[in-house]
């Protein structure tokens, strides 16, 4: 986030940055808690429009209360000493499906290996 941004300004840079439409989404804080309303593009763009909000400093909780179905999603926050690897063990049964949550949230990952405490990322619901 600039200096100068308010959260709503660094949450929409961070969506324009990744080239994530939320055109028709409005975004509030409430204190360190963004809720989102609106209509996403689609399932996966809700998903990572979430992530993407809450991955920015001083987030700490994102409200869903976007229009549509958001059944399926899956999120996880990364602790300290996780990877990829180890996340799709515990959250899908296998460690090979780390390559799908790498997928599942790019833009925002950038390395299957760049990912740090604290970050949300979505897991799918299949590798």
């Amino acid at each position: 986030m600039g200096k100068d941004d308010t959260p709503e300004e660094a949450i929409s840079k961070e969506l324009a940055d990744l080239g994530l439409d939320a055109y028709d989404v409005d975004i509030s804080i409430e204190g360190d808690k963004v809720v989102m309303k609106g209509t996403a593009l689609d399932q996966e763009t809700r998903e990572k429009i979430i992530l993407a909000a809450g991955n920015v400093d001083g987030i700490a909780e994102v409200e869903d209360a976007m229009e549509g179905d958001d059944a399926g999603a899956v999120f996880h926050t990364v602790e300290s000493g996780d990877t990829l690897s180890a996340i799709a063990q515990k959250t899908m049964g296998k460690a090979s499906a780390y390559h799908a949550i790498f997928e599942a949230n790019k833009p925002i990952l950038t390395h299957p290996d760049k990912i740090y405490p604290d970050q949300f990322l979505r897991i799918p619901t299949e590798a």
